[in-house]
């Protein structure tokens, strides 16, 4: 039960953090973070509850993550589903409290994700799979290589907190990035109906990205001796 704590209230903190500064501060006058600030909050709160309950439950906080951990053979099967449904509701919960806060009567997208006419700068459906599978495949690349017993030990969640930013950097125009079913369908619920509409594409082709980054580093990078 510890394990699933952690990864609601890691997951919670991912989407208040993450999703939170983009509602209320990337677009205000002067003073407006923008889209580089929002990549820094969603890397940083990776990285703060990686460090804080990663110990205790691995810090996926995705479900994405999680299932790229199975194929890659790092993480049973059989917890996946448990960890999955934490994730989900830790998400809800933190995008239940952003509704409240939010001072707003038109909720408009509410931070989701979107393709075709709802992606920030318009990109197209096939442009948004290839950026949402491509960016978790690398994310896994980066969880699997920086938690290997070869790389460093206590640095892992700084270059996966610096990766999730990287991976904002690129893809906020494109997808508003998801890479994470769980902040997906996290501010989905809250959001204008289009949201719900496409929300399925931010669960399979996250999830496609992070099973193949996981084959990718336990068959072709990861060490066998």
């Amino acid at each position: 039960m510890k394990k699933l704590f952690a990864e609601f209230f890691g997951t919670f903190w991912l989407v208040f953090g993450g999703c939170g500064t983009a509602l209320f501060a990337c677009g205000l006058e002067k003073v407006g973070v923008g889209y580089v600030g929002v990549s820094l909050a969603f890397g940083l709160t990776v990285l703060t509850m990686a460090y804080a309950v990663g110990h205790i439950s691995g810090g996926h906080f995705n479900p994405a993550v999680t299932l790229g951990l199975v194929c890659g053979g790092r993480f049973k099967f059989g917890l996946a589903v448990p960890y999955i449904i934490s994730q989900v509701l830790g998400g809800i919960a933190a995008a239940a409290c952003l509704y409240l806060i939010f001072k707003g009567t038109d909720v408009g997208g509410f931070a989701s994700n979107g393709y075709g006419e709802h992606s920030p700068e318009h990109y197209g459906f096939t442009a948004c799979a290839v950026t949402e599978v491509l960016l978790t495949a690398f994310f896994l690349i980066i969880i699997h290589g920086a938690t290997d017993k070869r790389a460093p030990a206590g640095f892992a969640p700084i270059a996966i907190g610096l990766g999730l930013t990287l991976i904002h950097l690129i893809s906020i125009p494109v997808t508003n990035t998801s890479v994470n079913p769980a902040r997906s369908i996290a501010v989905a619920l809250f959001a204008e109906p289009w949201a719900l509409e496409q929300v399925w594409f931010f669960i399979v082709f996250p999830i496609i990205g992070g099973v193949l980054g996981g084959f990718i580093y336990r068959f072709l990078l990861e060490s066998k001796n």
